[in-house]
């Protein structure tokens, strides 16, 4: 890869960061886990987006996706998840996003290309409130006790490789016992990035008795 390719590579992985901490923003303001007043209109990639007003939350998203930048880069994350827990710290909806960057390609690609594939997710998040589990009714009885970004590598990075990387803890997230029901909201395949974003919930079906 030669140095034009690596730039292009690095504008690639930092637009699609960009795009992350506003998607972020817009899955935690959809899901109404916050009232709406923490949260400010504001326009992305010529797109209607929510930008988070209270600067604690703001700068826990930009962190958590700023983070992923060295990542990205060196094609170590595969998916990036928003997650949504119970009060016994039990997931009970995710919020996926699937991620691969063909570096080799990544010269290939005009920037107005890139944020035009990206923009058409932005639009699908605005209009998916119906695709998503709706928090409790009542004010005093809330189930969903945290939420946090988490990232599944591909492989694990050198240690001290990165002082971004120092920003990231191993996670502790119990594993549902089931396949989850998956729901697919928006999918991207082209060059040079693929991603795809989809919900995730936990599967209750009870087997089914054997026919007599």
């Amino acid at each position: 890869m030669n140095r034009r390719d690596d730039n292009q590579s690095g504008e690639v992985a930092r637009t699609v960061v960009e795009f992350l901490e506003v998607a972020i923003t817009m899955i935690v303001s959809l899901k109404g886990f916050y009232p709406s007043e923490a949260f400010e209109r504001r326009r992305y990639m010529n797109v209607v987006v929510q930008r988070a007003r209270h600067p604690e939350l703001r700068d826990y998203i930009h962190s958590a996706a700023s983070g992923l930048l060295p990542f990205i880069e060196k094609g170590l994350v595969e998916r990036v998840a928003v997650i949504f827990f119970s009060e016994d710290n039990v997931p009970v909806e995710k919020f996926i996003f699937k991620v691969t960057i063909n570096t080799s390609s990544a010269g290939l690609v005009e920037e107005g290309q890139l944020e035009f594939a990206l923009r058409s997710f932005l639009i699908k998040l605005s209009v998916s409130k119906s695709l998503v589990k709706p928090l409790p009714q009542s004010i005093y009885i809330c189930l969903y006790c945290r939420w946090e970004v988490t990232a599944y590598l591909r492989s694990l990075p050198e240690v001290g490789s990165s002082k971004e990387g120092e920003l990231w803890i191993p996670t502790d997230t119990k594993q549902w016992q089931k396949p989850p029901v998956i729901t697919p909201v928006k999918s991207l395949n082209s060059e040079p990035l693929c991603l795809q974003l989809y919900l995730e919930h936990p599967n209750f079906s009870e087997p089914q008795p054997h026919a007599q």
